[in-house]
């Protein structure tokens, strides 16, 4: 359980992909490996027309890159590594052939951000506040950026990554287009979710997949932008104006 925990349920051709980490919902590159693993069988799984993916527990969807790794990182080659399993995954997503749900409780931030920037329909409560914070820490989100921007946009993306300290509410995220409805409550949110999930069930896979695959057009060279991001932050997290800054903030927390 101090890993996290990654969980897949199917019913009626719908699949539930949900995460936990005891760390505000993070993501160790453990937790990142298994859901880009699950997101590739599920793509060739023809059994499964519609995903949903979620966290579990507590009022955060994600809290991002793992702290305690971040700080274990002691070369470029870790720290490549590490960046790597966020763009690995929003790549998995990107490629998957079903579309994707993202159902969203609470508060996000940085990858959790471009998480649900990969998502291809995104569902929120009005407590879905979102923040890039890395700018603070010496790095920046790159690897999530071009899921991000393509979602909202350069404008949007540099009011989030220029002012880390800033959360825009879940209304803004919706105005800006990375949410495409945001809802009271989590009951309400979850009876959105499975009313969207009902109704993509029963449309034509062939013509889901077709559509999803027109949605993605011109991301077809992430696979490389990815790890050439990857490598900025790689490189970017061995200073030590940020190795100070995360030993700071781990103190501070």
């Amino acid at each position: 359980m101090e890993n996290g925990t990654i969980s897949v349920t199917h019913l009626n051709g719908i699949a539930t992909v949900a995460f936990y980490h005891p760390a505000s919902n993070s993501l160790p590159s453990s937790l990142l490996e298994k859901l880009t693993n699950t997101f590739y069988e599920l793509s060739h799984n023809e059994a499964i027309n519609v995903i949903i993916f979620r966290s579990e527990k507590g009022n955060t969807f994600c809290a991002g890159a793992s702290f305690d790794e971040l700080l274990a990182i002691q070369d470029a080659v870790q720290g490549v590594a590490f960046f790597s399993g966020f763009g690995k995954l929003v790549n998995a997503m990107r490629k998957c052939t079903k579309p994707i749900i993202g159902r969203v409780q609470g508060k996000s931030v940085g990858g959790g951000v471009g998480l649900i920037a990969a998502c291809d329909y995104a569902m929120a409560t009005k407590e879905a506040s979102v923040k890039l914070s890395e700018i603070t820490i010496g790095i920046g989100p790159f690897v999530v950026e071009p899921a991000i921007t393509r979602k909202i946009g350069v404008a949007g993306t540099a009011a989030l990554a220029f002012n880390p300290t800033q959360w825009q509410n879940a209304q803004w995220a919706m105005e800006k287009g990375l949410y495409a409805q945001v809802f009271e409550s989590v009951d309400d949110l979850d009876k959105g979710v499975d009313i969207l999930a009902e109704q993509l069930n029963t449309y034509s896979k062939e013509a889901v997949r077709k559509l999803k695959k027109i949605l993605w057009e011109g991301a077809e060279n992430w696979d490389q932008l990815m790890e050439e991001r990857a490598h900025i932050c790689g490189n970017l997290v061995l200073s030590e104006t940020t190795k100070q800054k995360l030993h700071n903030f781990k103190n501070k927390n």
